[in-house]
């Protein structure tokens, strides 16, 4: 496990630990089968993913595809965001977290 977090990473941790987003439980680095994934919260099988330029490779692209779906296979739901959406919407980063989690509206 990496001990040191990108910048993106930290701000983020900043908002999801001590569950400060709205009482919500995440763990970082957490290992997952073969996988070792940025943020995860238990309690909604949520994971959170901050992806840098190396994802935006082809090598990262056919990776994080693999990963993916392993990862939603096993019943896990999977956001991912680029480290520049955390460093410039925080807020919004936040938000998007806050809607997965939220439980469907009922239909009529």
């Amino acid at each position: 496990m990496r001990k040191t977090m990108t910048e993106a990473e930290f701000r983020l941790w900043g908002v999801l630990r001590d569950q400060t987003l709205e009482g919500l439980k995440f763990r970082r680095q957490v290992p997952i089968g073969l996988f070792i994934v940025d943020f995860f919260c238990p309690a909604h099988r949520l994971i959170v993913e901050i992806d840098g330029s190396q994802h935006f490779e082809q090598d990262g692209l056919e990776a994080d595809l693999r990963r993916t779906a392993w990862l939603e296979a096993q019943g896990y739901r999977i956001l991912r965001f680029t480290n520049s959406d955390v460093l410039t919407n925080l807020e919004g980063v936040g938000q998007s977290i806050l809607k997965a989690v939220a439980p469907e509206p009922d239909s009529p």
